[in-house]
């Protein structure tokens, strides 16, 4: 059977209506975005986007899904070629710290602006946030305890803390990086996390002497 063309350039065009929301979020933010917001941006009918979305709420819980998938393409996947262990978390750092250098998105951080937005506000934005913060931290708590499984930590390391110093440093480092110069808050963001994994490291020549 023959692909519908209907359904094809529909989710072409959902696809690119999401890749622009995306965009516009982070400097606009999750809660100023609205359909017709991207309807101007994109140059086409706000009435033709209600086909996709039928409410504000619903276009921005798709473009978390939408966040999610790329921060997958682009961060996660590509760190779960290094070994796994203390390696694989390094690399989930330099992966996030290269997908902000590289500004893809010009906001910096979709899921950063977005919990800081919506923390205080009580509703099914804030909750399917929460959602993906407790993910991406259990991830990074994940690669931590294989590291102590692997013998790589010292007895008695918490991997919820590790996981928790390095959630730290990639927050602040995209946050400082537009009002402090990225070049040197990306080193320093590097440099941290580098020396204290070295320090609780029983063989610290497993990662590199240099971010």
């Amino acid at each position: 059977m023959a692909p519908d063309g209907r359904l094809m350039r529909g989710e072409r065009t959902r696809t690119a209506v999401l890749d622009q929301a995306l965009l516009l979020t982070t400097v606009a933010g999750l809660d100023g975005l609205s359909l017709g917001q991207v309807a101007d941006a994109l140059g086409v009918s706000k009435s033709g986007l209600f086909a996709h979305w039928r409410s504000k709420e619903a276009l921005q819980l798709a473009v978390i899904d939408h966040a999610r998938a790329q921060w997958i393409d682009q961060v996660i996947t590509p760190s779960l070629e290094a070994p796994r262990g203390l390696r694989r978390l390094w690399a989930a750092h330099q992966r996030r710290l290269e997908f902000y250098e590289a500004e893809v998105l010009p906001g910096g951080c979709f899921f950063a602006n977005a919990h800081f937005e919506f923390n205080a506000r009580p509703g099914v934005v804030r909750e399917r946030l929460a959602v993906e913060l407790a993910d991406w931290m259990g991830f990074l708590t994940g690669l931590a305890t294989d590291a102590v499984a692997n013998g790589e930590l010292i007895p008695g390391t918490d991997p919820g803390g590790i996981a928790y110093v390095t959630e730290s440093f990639g927050v602040c480092a995209v946050m400082q990086a537009p009002v402090l110069g990225a070049g040197e808050t990306f080193r320093h963001a590097r440099r941290a996390l580098l020396d204290h994994l070295r320090a609780v490291s029983t063989d610290p020549t497993i990662l590199p002497e240099q971010p």
